[in-house]
């Protein structure tokens, strides 16, 4: 049977649930994070780790995707 016979894995997206949630506020912090950063580089081109701080938070905003793949491919079918 193949990985890709099976989608359906309720209990990893059970399980990676609670971290999920944890990782939203981490990305709402994130998109406040990417927010500043946007703005100091269109004040500022020269500022270079607004740029970093900008991606950075673009993974953070990611984050909570990425949890609950991550849990669901962990559980077999």
């Amino acid at each position: 049977m193949a990985d890709d016979d099976c989608q359906c894995r309720p209990l990893g997206f059970l399980i990676g649930l609670p971290f999920a949630l944890l990782a939203l506020v981490l990305s709402l912090v994130g998109a406040v994070i990417w927010i500043l950063g946007s703005v100091l580089s269109c004040l500022c081109p020269c500022c270079i780790c607004c740029a970093g701080l900008a991606n950075l938070a673009v993974g953070l905003v990611k984050l909570p995707i990425r949890i609950v793949r991550w849990f669901t491919h962990q559980i077999p079918c």
